[in-house]
């Protein structure tokens, strides 16, 4: 058996035009989280972090927007996708439940090193999440990303194109 090595016709070479090489993508979806703040209530602490979206999806009715969202805010997507979608929803970052234990010689959860490292995980999480066709159909993704207060009485559901 003898192996075909000739080469395939070249055709025309296209032009490169620097507008086309520099204008914005025809689909993109950008989501940071980023900007982490612990707030103290007297005896009560937790920490936030800022979602940042920047999409020109027709699926995602804002374009451009932020939300601020706590560790307990992304366990409750994680939840809403496993349940009602067929998505195979990624782990998020662990709990850390040792760092809740007393007498450590850190912050424990507040820790800004341990902070940083959730952040990442938490990125990672909520972009692997946003980029799945099927995910971005869903409703629970919309509240998560685009409502500046979760309504965790919503009606589970299909998002439209708008």
């Amino acid at each position: 058996m003898s192996l075909n090595t000739d080469r395939l016709p070249v055709g025309k070479k296209k032009e490169v035009d620097l507008a086309d090489a520099y204008s914005e993508p025809a689909n993109f979806l950008e989501i940071e989280v980023r900007d982490s703040k612990t707030h103290e209530f007297g005896r009560k602490r937790f920490t936030d972090y800022e979602v940042k979206l920047n999409t020109n999806l027709p699926i995602f009715k804002k374009k451009e927007l932020s939300v601020r969202r706590r560790y307990s805010d992304f366990e409750w997507l994680r939840n809403e996708l496993e349940r009602d979608s067929k998505v195979v929803v990624p782990s998020l970052p662990g709990k850390a439940l040792n760092r809740l234990l007393p007498f450590r010689n850190d912050d424990g959860i507040f820790d800004p090193g341990f902070i940083e490292v959730r952040r990442q995980g938490l990125e990672v999480f909520i972009n692997k999440i946003a980029g799945h066709p099927l995910a971005q159909n869903e409703r629970s993704l919309h509240q998560f990303l685009q409502e500046t207060v979760i309504d965790k009485n919503y009606t589970p559901g299909k998002m439209r194109p708008s």
